[in-house]
């Protein structure tokens, strides 16, 4: 029975002869990467057929890839003259020094034989020429130190380089992983600023070549994650004979960051059932997955586990807490994290500062930063660019000048774009403005029915950001509002025009695990008819607290008074608290995310569905939380 070992996984998938297939079709620069990663993979890079071509490939003047040319020769065990000569032309095609280049084939030469006593020669006279300091000398000193077991000569001609390249780094690279100090390898790996296939594969097989069978797995889960190849990560994992701690935080981190939420849950899921303990850097990811997925009951489950296991949260986990239970409706919890926390860090004021304000809760949001100043603890640009946003959210705009010269005076901070918000601050920026700042000013003149200023801001959007949807939706709805329907088509004509479709409204409600999504008018959820029945429940204890329905705020051209009446009913965010109010526990919070801004009539209606139902009702909209208790709301009418 063959044993199961990385090298024989790699064989298994990829096929040799596929590459000899591919030699003579490879011509393009694309090409002819995608073929050096694969034979890199498969490990049948050293056949003396695959490793010339690619030298001659990437020597090719159609190509010209110095870098990548170099990255060969050097892997090839004993080169014929003739690659000799490759690499020399290319070295000339680029432009190269004639001295640095002798100087550079004669450290080649002594490093390929591993010349020491040669080497050290050459580098002798390198420093009488004066050539000492040029990069391609340098680097090629360090190759030749690294090829030759003095990882420490190498690593000090790497030190004194002004411009370290990415062979320079990767030789380095290379001459730990030869000596076998895989400490050192990993750290030089982790400062490299960019690396290749060369760069992966060294550290990989550099480790495994030392015993570290599991660190090569491990270091290929995630550089596959991080290259957004979930498949061939699995597929790895799943071929693993055994794991740590580190494979399942790959795995559960990786899905974080290609938005796999779900299956980063699922992962953590099979990790306790294999019992490992997870670590602070697991908790983390994992609790970003529950932020990304909305789902609160799942964030509590998490929460409770924390507590149960004694896992403090003064550090990190502590901040993405507060961020997950803030961006999932739990402010109240959210804020409760945050007064148990017994050493509070900037990261943790800055994230209840940020959750609160986009709750709309600005006096709490601006106390909480009063207090941050008074105990000494500085605040930072993302810190101010909440502070700003609740002043923005509840129309404070003399208190958001006062922050914002503040942050500038006081704090020494440049702003970034996302500190910029009215027409007037916005045309005296010192930087162009992004698609998002023309999108606030947009949605800031449609809060205040100001048409003029919307035509403005839409116009330099649709210039900026000519694929926005929002942009050309908003300002229709605005047109649509004011009763000047023909403008209203002219811009829907424009969308068309450009193959632009607007987004459906959608509202979902999390119940017991569940996701239930709601579209306008929807019929196709299997409690259709009760929750259709509690809509006309609904309709009649509005009329009777006196709610007429604000018509102005159907988007379509629709002329009888009943159809508009009918069309408000039946919006996304109704059919989802009708819903809640039917399946929900009497005084429970109704919690609701909804993709799109709420209209001015729904948000009126949900304000009286508070009070008449006595419950709580939150609702997430495409900007903002809004919290409906007693009849207010927390945004106190501005968004």
């Amino acid at each position: 029975m063959q044993t199961l070992t990385l090298s024989n996984i790699l064989h298994q998938h990829f096929p040799d002869a596929l590459h000899f297939s591919l030699l003579k079709s490879s011509k393009t620069h694309q090409e002819t990467q995608q073929l050096h990663a694969f034979s890199l993979k498969t490990g049948v890079f050293s056949h003396p057929s695959l490793s010339s071509r690619l030298l001659s490939l990437y020597a090719d003047p159609n190509i010209n890839n110095l870098r990548y040319a170099r990255s060969v020769f050097d892997r090839i065990q004993h080169p014929s003259l003739v690659l000799w000569n490759i690499i020399l032309k290319c070295y000339i095609q680029n432009q190269q020094s004639h001295e640095a280049i002798s100087l550079f084939v004669l450290c080649l030469a002594c490093a390929k034989l591993t010349a020491l006593k040669e080497g050290k020669q050459i580098h002798g006279l390198v420093l009488k020429l004066g050539f000492g300091l040029d990069k391609f000398v340098q680097a090629s000193l360090v190759y030749l130190y690294s090829k030759c077991g003095k990882i420490g000569s190498g690593y000090a001609v790497f030190d004194q380089m002004d411009e370290k390249d990415l062979v320079s780094w990767n030789s380095l690279l290379d001459g730990y992983a030869r000596c076998g100090e895989v400490k050192a390898a990993m750290k030089v790996f982790d400062e490299m600023p960019e690396k290749d296939c060369f760069s992966w594969t060294v550290l990989i097989y550099g480790l495994a070549k030392c015993g570290e069978e599991l660190v090569s797995w491990n270091t290929m889960i995630n550089g596959y994650m991080k290259a957004g190849d979930t498949n061939s990560a699995c597929k790895l994992f799943d071929q693993m004979p055994t794991r740590n701690l580190i494979t399942w935080n790959s795995m559960i981190g990786g899905f974080k960051l290609n938005l796999r939420f779900l299956e980063a849950l699922e992962m953590f899921e099979r990790m306790l059932e294999e019992e490992f303990r997870p670590t602070h850097a697991t908790l983390v990811s994992v609790i970003s997955a529950v932020s990304g997925l909305a789902s609160l009951g799942t964030g509590r489950l998490i929460h409770s586990y924390i507590v149960k296991n004694g896992i403090e949260l003064d550090g990190v986990v502590g901040t993405v807490m507060i961020e997950m239970y803030s961006k999932c409706g739990g402010i109240d919890s959210a804020v409760t994290v945050f007064r148990t926390i017994s050493h509070k860090k900037l990261g943790h004021w800055t994230a209840i500062i940020v959750g609160l304000s986009i709750h709309g809760m600005a006096d709490h949001a601006l106390k909480l930063f009063l207090e941050m100043r008074r105990i000494g603890v500085k605040p930072n640009a993302i810190t101010f660019v909440g502070v700003l946003n609740a002043c923005s959210h509840v129309g404070l705009i003399n208190d958001g000048h006062k922050y914002f010269n503040m942050m500038i005076n006081e704090y020494g901070i440049k702003p970034a774009i996302e500190h910029y918000g009215s027409k007037d601050i916005i045309e005296e920026m010192p930087m162009r403005p992004n698609k998002v700042i023309w999108m606030t000013l947009l949605s800031g003149a449609r809060n205040h029915r100001n048409t003029k200023i919307g035509e403005y801001a839409a116009q330099h959007l649709i210039e900026l950001a000519p694929e926005t949807t929002g942009g050309y939706v908003v300002l229709s709805n605005m047109y649509a509002v004011a009763g000047e329907w023909e403008k209203a088509s002219e811009v829907r004509e424009m969308m068309k025009k450009r193959g632009l479709r607007k987004d459906s409204g959608c509202s979902s409600i999390e119940h017991k695990g569940v996701v239930h999504n709601f579209i306008v008018g929807d019929k196709s959820h299997p409690q259709t008819k009760e929750i259709y029945s509690k809509l006309a429940e609904m309709r009649e204890k509005l009329k009777l607290a006196g709610h007429v329905p604000d018509t102005s705020q159907v988007l379509l051209y629709i002329e009888e008074e009943e159809e508009k009446e009918a069309e408000l009913e039946n919006h996304s965010e109704r059919l989802a608290i009708a819903f809640g109010l039917i399946n929900t526990e009497a005084g429970c919070p109704i919690r609701i995310m909804k993709n799109l801004r709420v209209c001015s009539d729904c948000h009126s209606v949900t304000k009286l569905l508070s009070k008449i139902y006595r419950r709580e009702i939150i609702v997430r909209d495409n900007s903002r939380f809004h919290h409906f208790k007693d009849g207010l709301c927390s945004c106190k009418d501005f968004w």
